[in-house]
């Protein structure tokens, strides 16, 4: 049972303050490119081939995105959570050294705009309304589910 609490997402009391932790193991494995982030340049393309989010790439857990036209959002490749994980609870005999208890859940991305170039606060009141149309849906559908909080 331990083994499960190496590989899937769970919760941790902290006996200090009796606090739920999310702790979220296989996250490890997600890819880092090791870099260290500069500020943008004052003009940025709008495709950039080499980015895991733009339409057509292909991101780091291997998938290709659609030539998306708007926001576009899908599941997280290395998500902190996931559905369907096995229900178990983890008590060490001192139950103040160590409680967990495996944690479900969906953990989505959100693309805001096809283009590459843009962020929220450079986008149109247009684009803006699309984005949180999308977010209103997002959240219905999420709400909708079971086990989801």
């Amino acid at each position: 049972m331990e083994e499960l609490f190496r590989q899937h997402a769970h919760r941790r009391l902290n006996p200090l303050t009796s606090d739920w932790v999310l702790v979220s193991p296989q996250r490890t494995a997600r890819p880092w490119q090791g870099a260290i982030e500069r500020l943008p340049a004052s003009e940025r393309p709008s495709y950039d081939p080499s980015c895991y989010l733009c339409p057509r790439n292909q991101r780091a857990g291997g998938v290709r995105n659609p030539d998306y036209p708007s926001t576009f959002l899908f599941e997280n490749d290395f998500a902190a959570l996931r559905p369907n994980i096995p229900q178990a609870q983890l008590d060490f005999e001192d139950k103040s050294l160590l409680v967990a208890s495996t944690e479900q859940g969906i953990c989505r991305v959100m693309c805001f705009s096809p283009r590459h170039d843009l962020t929220l606060a450079t986008m149109s009141l247009m684009e803006i309304e699309q984005v949180v149309r999308a977010w209103k849906a997002e959240s219905r559908e999420l709400a909708e589910q079971a086990g989801i909080h």
